[in-house]
């Protein structure tokens, strides 16, 4: 009986993986559709939708399950496309990433409706929000300042020809980067809202 039970136990831990591994692809393909949206950000920051299969993850198989698949997607970046940033832009990706699906996830995993749902998005935006914004802040425009030779006066000027009011690193965040992933959160987050419904009888099979 006890043999039995440890299968059952393993066929279900297998399919799940099988789960987040094939989320983990399209997650990873979905990279390599990105553009700028040159009336709200400068050009560097690039729009994507590859954290959709991780919030649709999330939500099916629970937080975690998110994480795992932003984990797998950014390994994959890096093996098959290599990095122009030492590795911390996959990083960032990765911690970013996992603080909205995660945040999302959790809170839907609590009570499943569409209530909560809608919750979870609100509040891992939010967090997502925050989190880049500090990365950016002290980490990734610093770090991508010395990496590529340049004063972060000429990042923050290619911000300032978008808004004027980007005068200083702290207004990049304020007037860029915010709106940015808020922007983003919230069309990933309309996305989830409309692919989850179809999508979901095949992940709980």
């Amino acid at each position: 009986m006890l043999a039995v039970k440890d299968k059952r136990k393993e066929g279900w831990s297998t399919k799940v993986m099988a789960k987040i591994s094939v989320l983990s692809v399209i997650s990873f393909l979905l990279m390599f559709f990105e553009f700028p949206i040159v009336w709200l950000a400068p050009a560097f920051m690039e729009f994507d939708i590859s954290d959709l299969p991780a919030l649709i993850g999330a939500f099916a198989m629970g937080p975690m399950a998110g994480v795992i698949i932003e984990l797998i997607k950014n390994i994959l970046n890096v093996v098959v496309k290599g990095t122009t940033t030492a590795v911390v832009g996959e990083v960032a990706n990765f911690v970013v990433g996992s603080a909205f699906v995660f945040t999302a996830g959790l809170v839907y995993q609590r009570k499943k409706s569409y209530k909560n749902a809608v919750m979870g998005l609100i509040l891992g935006t939010i967090a997502m929000t925050a989190v880049i914004s500090l990365a950016n802040y002290y980490v990734m425009f610093p770090f991508y300042a010395n990496l590529f030779g340049l004063p972060i006066e000429e990042l923050i000027g290619m911000g300032t020809a978008i808004n004027e009011n980007i005068v200083d690193l702290k207004t990049m965040m304020v007037y860029a980067v915010v709106p940015f992933n808020l922007v983003k959160g919230t069309i990933v987050s309309v996305l989830a809202m409309l692919v989850y419904k179809r999508v979901s009888p095949l992940l709980h099979k």
